[in-house]
């Protein structure tokens, strides 16, 4: 049975609450920054940089990031996919893709990043994901004069402007905006292939021992929406809730669909469902998608969106 331990790991935190409250790629195959982008970069190092973050707060950085500091793992799958990869000076645990990734020195955990570690690094920028975990690390910022970048795409769409500007922090735009362009070709693509498509019923698996479901504010139901996927628990008033079997049952979805660690987990999922008794269950249409790629705002969403396209149109 998929446990909700796996969900909140991949949401970029250690808490499974505050990964819950707070809901919670690269499918380019990035790495480091090619010549042309470094040749760019170069060019720009003196050149000042404003920019607005998704919180809507101001950015401002006298040239170019060099030793940037990533406090989420789909951060730091946009900074590759941006062409930046070289430019990340250390990131939290859990930032594991692209595989070079797994080579930047951490710092501590995404919840709770050890200010000493992060000041030793002597960052030029600092990219977050949510305040919470940011606001032990302001006095150490402020101090050292180093910006941060709140991230955080809400939708499917907003994940292309996302690489984009991640170039524009780092000064490799012209790696980043062909690479923005090919995941807007992307989406492009599979929003008119499946438009007008039957809609199908869907129940969100966030967890499972207990039912937790995602409502129609996370990036993974907008996700759903570009598939003709129908979210039943979407208008759900929080956007992580707890729900009841017998809601779930209630709700007559066609399918479930469940972030997993893998082919096993799928086929755990799918004898739990067949065991309580959901139609869909007993019909087969249980579905899974790797976590990290369904449940991290980046690039690799796209190919999780793909997936599921492609899931729901064989039920159809």
């Amino acid at each position: 049975m998929i446990r909700y331990r796996a969900f909140a790991r991949t949401a970029n935190g250690r808490s499974l609450g505050l990964a819950l409250a707070l809901t919670l790629g690269a499918c380019l195959a990035p790495g480091s920054a090619p010549a042309s982008a470094d040749s760019a970069a170069a060019g720009a190092a003196a050149t000042p940089i404003k920019i607005e973050d998704d919180k809507g707060n101001p950015v401002s950085l006298a040239a170019p990031a060099r030793r940037a500091i990533t406090l989420a793992p789909h951060a730091t799958e946009l900074v590759y996919a941006a062409g930046a990869g070289d430019y990340l000076a250390a990131t939290i645990r859990g930032s594991d893709y692209p595989p070079a990734a797994r080579q930047v020195p951490v710092i501590g955990d995404g919840m709770q990043p050890d200010a000493e570690r992060v000041a030793a690094v002597r960052p030029d920028l600092l990219i977050a994901w949510q305040p919470a975990p940011a606001q032990a690390l302001t006095g150490v910022m402020n101090k050292l004069g180093v910006p941060v970048f709140y991230s955080d795409p809400l939708t499917l769409s907003a994940v292309p402007g996302a690489v984009e500007r991640m170039g524009v922090l780092f000064g490799t735009e012209a790696h980043a905006r062909p690479a923005a362009q090919a995941l807007r070709d992307r989406l492009a693509a599979l929003t008119s292939r499946y438009a007008g498509r039957r809609p199908v019923r869907v129940f969100v698996q966030a967890g499972l021992d207990p039912i937790y479901t995602l409502n129609n504010s996370s990036i993974v139901s907008d996700a759903l929406r570009v598939c003709g996927g129908v979210n039943v628990f979407g208008h759900a008033p929080i956007v992580a809730p707890q729900v009841t079997l017998e809601s779930v049952l209630a709700s007559r979805p066609e399918a479930v669909l469940a972030g997993v660690t893998g082919p096993d987990e799928t086929a755990a999922n799918l004898a739990a469902w067949q065991a309580l008794g959901l139609p869909a269950a007993r019909a087969g249409h249980v579905y899974g998608v790797d976590a990290d790629m369904l449940y991290r705002p980046g690039p690799r969403l796209i190919d999780a969106a793909e997936q599921i396209c492609a899931d729901l149109d064989r039920l159809r």
